[in-house]
């Protein structure tokens, strides 16, 4: 019997010998493990909002940050969007600027698709 057989289960009799129990603690981590990505949301409403951001990127996090308290000409908003854009390249992240008030920023190893999925 194939493997495709195997999963799509074409033919054969299937006994309990044919499936393993497993025992949730111990054979998998807890999510709160070393090593897992989070996922942060935030608001920006000044410059002393980006320093979390940028701390939680380095730690190895994505951030979604919510920067629609700044108007698309401030030049504030544009330091800011600037100063994650230069955390991302530096932990060789990715950033995108979703509309006029969301930011992503991921971390290390992580990019954003700029096409839309169906």
């Amino acid at each position: 019997m194939g493997i495709m057989s195997k999963i799509l289960g074409g033919g054969g009799d299937r006994s309990t010998e044919d499936y393993a129990t497993l025992d949730l603690e111990e054979d998998f981590e807890s999510p709160g493990a070393a090593g897992t990505m989070s996922v942060h949301f935030a608001e920006i409403g000044g410059q002393q909002d980006v320093i979390a951001i940028k701390d939680a990127v380095y730690d190895g996090d994505l951030v979604v940050a919510d920067i629609t308290r700044h108007s698309t000409t401030d030049t504030a908003s544009d330091r800011i969007v600037e100063e994650l854009r230069q955390v991302a390249d530096e932990v060789d992240g990715d950033i995108v600027k979703k509309g006029d008030d969301q930011i992503v920023v991921t971390p290390t190893g992580v990019g954003i698709a700029r096409e839309k999925l169906n």
